[in-house]
Parts: structure tokens; C-alpha cells; sequence
């Protein structure tokens, strides 16, 4: 039978012609099936990605093919495997492995790949950089197609959206860039774009107005007279304007109707993030320690040495955006000129099972940059190196600041807002988009990135907070 057939068998709606299309492509490049091509899958929010990829990997074992689902986070995995009824993992778990469990070099490798006959998915392929995870890597989109490629038999399919925000420091996703994919990594390509709004999503006020910023971005990239995109929220019970002053009040509603964990306010800046955060534990959840049990967080920082503390064989890590409850706090205390606090931490978005005894840099908390900056984190290091000067031998003395628990700490922010950079790969039911301070010079292609990217974070309801007149 037509591989064709077995996917529009496998999905859930009758397909539009977009999606049948894109079943043909499909089928050509399973025909092909190769290390040396790649499936570039693109669309806008609401025109059936998703459910695209579900066909594919129910369709996948009637042809005598594996798949493995990856994302670049923890919650971009943790969507994609509620989605796809499968398990998904993060593209560094996955590809990477610590040399050696009880060393704390960073001398991570790309691990073997003992898979055959594999296809592998990764969503949210936006995010995807082409800067390197660590001193071996030649980059994560590099080191992702050599892990690929080194298989039995084993090919890839890239699956995002070219409106969303791209990797930091970049201009636009490279992971997504069909030109840039055959020329630097010389793979036959194999891509489509979806364009079409499915039925099922078209009464959605989220998924219209997403559309609508949509189609001004791509007007913007061809013609870059900039125009403020018009919400329109009549006639959608899922979109809402509000102001500054009922903020309070919105929150109080969120968090009943949906508990706290579904909900996040997205903002353009770390500094609004960290006032955010700040008037939340204060006037909605009544916190007056400055950390404590129930507090949820966010790591901002890799960390290679507390899940090794935790269980010696482990040869993961925290990633930076792995979020976390709090259950228990100890041992505030200061030390080399900042404050530290030992947490007992639960990981939200990868099942890392039992709680996890870590110690935190309460300073990175209230930084209004996404981490400490850099020459406070050199005076750390030098406070903490002045312990060691006893050790005559270099290599020796290094080793031992290596496993110092201070220059481990874990450096973490308070996650009730974030910023979108954050958010991206995440879906939230309910969400707050703050608009931040905005002129009208500033208003262009990056603003509107940003701007789809935070509304598609919501799946139920999304809230437009503080935005200006000229919005509307």
C-alpha cells in the first residue's frame, strides 16, 4: 500500500490539500530513505503540524521504521510527547554522554547511536543553534546530524515554524533554512510549508490573530514598511484585552481555574520578568521569605555536577530552562561574598524522579540579566580559588575548585513569568503577554517574532496585557 494512504488513514480529520501534499512529499522521502537527506516540515501555528507528525508515527512500523522524538527543551519534549502519545527526550540527552560519570570535565561526546532503520523527529526546530553545546562540539545542529548520520540506516525530519523567534544572536533558524542545510551539510532536502489554517483551529480568536501577525511578518521580510498589527478579540471568548490594574485580578482567576503551573506571564525583558515574579510571590501567593517550598524555578545556567552528586553513574544534566518545584529549603547562608541556599528540588518537565538536593546562588535570583554576570561569577571564582591555594600542584588545585559545591551552585530565577526567549517550545493553557515598553521605531520583524511566539504559547486562553491603543 502507498505510504500515502497510510497516512491519511493514521490522521485524525480529513486532509486539506496542503496536508496531502505534504503526505506525498512524505512518502518520497521514506521512498529515499537515507542519512543523507532531511525532511524540513514548516508551518504556521494552527495549520496541523502536530497532527501531521502523529500520523507519521503511527504510520512509521507498518513500513518497517523506528522513530525517536526530540525537542530542544524539556518542555518543548514534554509537549511533544502529550501530542504524539509517545515518549520524547531532549536532543542533549539524547546525544550527548559524559566521557567519564565521575568527572567533572565537561567532556561530554556525541554518544554512539545504536539505532537502525530510525527516523528522527525534532520539533521546535527554530530553536535548534548552530553554536556549540561545549568545547568538542562543532555546534548542536552539527553535532545532531553527525549523531544522526552515524547510525544504522537513520534519517532526519526537522519540524518548526520560521515565524517564531530564532536561536539567541541569530538572524533567522538555520535548522529551518532549507539553502543553508544543503550547502553547509551537503543532505538532499526534502521540505514543505504549511500555510492554510486547518478548520478545527479557525473559531480559535488565539490562532486568528497568530495568522494575522503571520502574514505581516512575511509582508514585513518582503516589504519592510512596518504597520501595528490590529488584535481583533470581538467575537473570540478566548482572547482578551486588559490593563495593568486588573492584573491582579486576572492572575487570581488563572491560577484557580487552571492551578498555578499552567499559567505563565511571558515578558520582553529579564528585568519586567523579575518584577513580575517579585509582585507575584508577594500580593498573589503571600510570600514574604525570599525563597521557600512551592516556589517554582527555573535553571538559567547547564549544570554537569549535582545529578552526578545525586547518582554517580548519571551522565546527564540540569539544562538551562529545566524548571523545577521547590519542596524543601535549608542552610540559607553566605559565603565568598554571596548568598546560597541547599534546595531539594523537583524537575517538572523530564521525570528525573526523586527530588534532587542541590545548592542554589540565591544572587542570580534577583540579576536583571538571564544569568549572573559575568564579573561577579569572576569574583566567585576567585574567592572560592583563594580556598585552595594550599595545593601546590596546578592541575590538582584546578580539580579541586572543579568539585567545590559553591562553584557548582546552581543558578536558578523564579519562573511565574518569563521571558519569551524561555517560553519558546513551551505551551502553557493560559497565558499573559505583557507588552513591555515599545516606540514605534522599535516596532519591526523582531518585535513580531517575538509578539507571535508569546501569543502561540497559549492553548486555551491568552490575555494581552498593557498593550497599546494602536494594537487594536
Amino acid at each position: 500500500m502507498q505510504i500515502k494512504n497510510l497516512l491519511s488513514q493514521h490522521f485524525n480529520w480529513k486532509p486539506t490539500l496542503q496536508q496531502e501534499e505534504v503526505f506525498s512529499r512524505l512518502e518520497e522521502f521514506l521512498m529515499s530513505f537515507s542519512k543523507e537527506s532531511v525532511f524540513i516540515l514548516k508551518g504556521y501555528a494552527g495549520t496541523g503540524k502536530t497532527t501531521v507528525i502523529s500520523a507519521l508515527v503511527n504510520t512509521l512500523p507498518i513500513i518497517r521504521k523506528k522513530c525517536i522524538l526530540l525537542a530542544p527543551t524539556g518542555r518543548a519534549a514534554k509537549v511533544m510527547g502529550a501530542y504524539s502519545g509517545r515518549n520524547a527526550l531532549t536532543i542533549h540527552k539524547k546525544i550527548y554522554r559524559k566521557k567519564n560519570a565521575a568527572s567533572l570535565e565537561l567532556d561530554f561526546d556525541i554518544a554512539e547511536n545504536l539505532h537502525e532503520d530510525t527516523l528522527f523527529i525534532v520539533d521546535e526546530a527554530s530553536m535548534v543553534t548552530t553554536e556549540g553545546f561545549s568545547y568538542v562540539s562543532d555546534g548542536l545542529l552539527s553535532d545532531l546530524i553527525r549523531y544522526v548520520q552515524s547510525g544504522k540506516n537513520c534519517s532526519l525530519m526537522l519540524v518548526g515554524d520560521t515565524a517564531q523567534l530564532p536561536p539567541v544572536g541569530l538572524e533567522n533558524s538555520p535548522a529551518l533554512n532549507e539553502n543553508y542545510m544543503e550547502s553547509e551539510y551537503r543532505l538532499t532536502i526534502y521540505s514543505y510549508e504549511l500555510t492554510d489554517v486547518v478548520r478545527q483551529a479557525k473559531n480559535s480568536g488565539i490562532l486568528f490573530n497568530a495568522t494575522k501577525i503571520r502574514k505581516e511578518i512575511k509582508l514585513d521580510e518582503e516589504f519592510p514598511e512596518y504597520q501595528f498589527p490590529k488584535f481583533i478579540t470581538k467575537g473570540f471568548n478566548d482572547i482578551f484585552r486588559m490593563t495593568g490594574d486588573r492584573l491582579i485580578e486576572g492572575l487570581h482567576y488563572a491560577y484557580n481555574k487552571y492551578d498555578i503551573e499552567n499559567c505563565m506571564v511571558i515578558c520582553r525583558s529579564n528585568k519586567s520578568a523579575n518584577l513580575y515574579n517579585k509582585h507575584i510571590r508577594n500580593q498573589i501567593l503571600f510570600q514574604e521569605e525570599e525563597i521557600t517550598g512551592g516556589d517554582i524555578i527555573m535553571i538559567v545556567k547547564n549544570n554537569y555536577y549535582w545529578l552526578q552528586q545525586h547518582d554517580q553513574s548519571h551522565t546527564g544534566f540540569i539544562a538551562n530552562g529545566d524548571m523545577a518545584v521547590i519542596r524543601k529549603v535549608s542552610n540559607i547562608h553566605e559565603m565568598h561574598g554571596f548568598r546560597f541556599a541547599d534546595l531539594h528540588l523537583e524537575f517538572m518537565d523530564n521525570n528525573q524522579g526523586d527530588p534532587i538536593r542541590c545548592r542554589v546562588l540565591l544572587d542570580s535570583l534577583h540579576v536583571d540579566a538571564a544569568q549572573l554576570p559575568r564579573e561577579q561569577h569572576q569574583q566567585l571564582y576567585q574567592s572560592i580559588a583563594r580556598d585552595y591555594d594550599d595545593i601546590s600542584s596546578k592541575k590538582d588545585r584546578l580539580e579541586a575548585i572543579k568539585n567545590d559545591p559553591y562553584y557548582n551552585a546552581l543558578q536558578i530565577k523564579f519562573a511565574y513569568a518569563i521571558t519569551c526567549h524561555k517560553a519558546q517550545g513551551g505551551q502553557w493553557p493560559l497565558i499573559f503577554v505583557d507588552q513591555g515598553y515599545l516606540t514605534d521605531e522599535m516596532l519591526n520583524t523582531e518585535f513580531l517574532r517575538w509578539l507571535y511566539t508569546g501569543i502561540t504559547r497559549a492553548t486555551r486562553e491568552l490575555f494581552l496585557v498593557n498593550f497599546n491603543e494602536k494594537f487594536f
